[in-house]
């Protein structure tokens, strides 16, 4: 499991949206969260500050 640094929703690494960002693999819940953290990675990319759920999780 990962944590989506985006919402902090933890998510399966197998079935989970992808993103590289300088050389680590990041993990999504959905493809919202992914574009999020692809138009300003460093405002995610160490997980210590998720926005918290903006859409709804199944």
């Amino acid at each position: 499991m990962a944590k989506d640094p985006v919402c902090g929703m933890m998510v399966d690494e197998k079935t989970a949206m992808k993103a590289k960002h300088e050389g680590k693999t990041y993990y999504f819940c959905a493809a919202g969260c992914r574009s999020a953290f692809l138009k300003d990675p460093d405002k995610y990319r160490d997980g210590s500050k998720p926005d918290g759920p903006k859409h709804k999780h199944a």
